[in-house]
């Protein structure tokens, strides 16, 4: 990453830290820096200070905090060049899959405020992240009917995309989701395809641009492009004075992730509490 250029926060792809550790958040934006604890205990400094951070990106599926202002939490935010913001909403809220997250309802209902703080649709993207199927009673079940919701609830509001991707079952995740009772189910690539089908179907209905998360064989289907979920080269369009920024590929990420270099203040000790059983970062649930 150029040193002489500023940087992109993540906050936090690791943990709901805007959800549940907001007021570790807010003493990190207060005291301009973040110390990162990774799983062997290794530490490092990140400076926070407003004059070298390009944008701030904030990830959660609970803005609630954020928008009450609670610990100072906007106000310190609002230091910032540029915030933007990711918003999951699965509609699984509130169900064994997501069991601690807020109902789907509620979180439709922080879009428009959300969107006052980004100031521009294009700094708020929605993310049906990740679409889940399981076995309920001899039946297969998934989420795919709340994305019309999502959908029209983003088309209302003004906004242009929605991101998505289809749960990864890594290792941990699988025996997780056994022990506590999910009987889940990764279909193949082709039906994942043909499922990727009606929802671009749907999103163009709603004239919404639909981008698929790392998951290169989804952009086989027409109307849907590969995401870029910190897309440097857009942080830089939609900055105030429109600064530049690394438009390097974060090599951190996965092969067919297409972000941009960020800097994640997340820790993996910071055992996010939302207990999605499909979570590949939680190691502790």
């Amino acid at each position: 990453m150029d040193s002489e250029l500023k940087v992109v926060i993540s906050a936090s792809r690791r943990s709901d830290l805007v959800a549940h550790f907001p007021q570790w958040l807010a003493e990190a934006l207060s005291q301009e820096k973040a110390t990162l604890i990774f799983p062997r205990r290794n530490k490092r400094e990140i400076s926070l200070e407003p004059e070298k951070v390009h944008t701030l990106v904030l990830w959660s599926k609970d803005f609630h905090h954020l928008l009450t202002n609670k610990y100072n939490l906007l106000d310190l935010c609002q230091k910032y060049d540029q915030l933007y913001f990711h918003f999951t909403i699965t509609g699984l809220g509130g169900t064994l899959i997501e069991k601690y997250v807020i109902r789907p309802e509620e979180a439709l209902a922080q879009i428009k405020p959300l969107l006052e703080i980004a100031g521009s649709p294009l700094r708020l993207s929605l993310r049906f992240d990740p679409i889940v199927y399981w076995w309920e009673d001899q039946t297969l079940k998934s989420n795919l009917d709340f994305f019309p919701r999502i959908a029209r609830a983003a088309s209302a509001s003004g906004l242009r995309q929605i991101r998505f991707s289809f749960a990864q079952w890594y290792r941990k995740a699988r025996l997780r989701a056994e022990r506590l009772g999910l009987n889940y189910f990764d279909p193949p690539a082709e039906e994942k395809i043909e499922a990727a089908q009606k929802l671009s179907q749907i999103a163009s209905a709603f004239d919404l641009e639909l981008l698929a998360c790392a998951q290169a064989f989804l952009t086989t289907v027409p109307g849907i492009k590969p995401s870029a979920c910190i897309d440097g080269a857009l942080l830089q369009k939609l900055h105030p004075r429109q600064a530049p920024v690394s438009l390097a590929k974060d090599k951190t990420q996965r092969p067919e992730c297409h972000c941009t270099e960020s800097i994640d203040i997340g820790s993996y000790t910071q055992s996010c509490p939302n207990s999605c059983l499909y979570c590949y970062a939680n190691s502790r649930l």
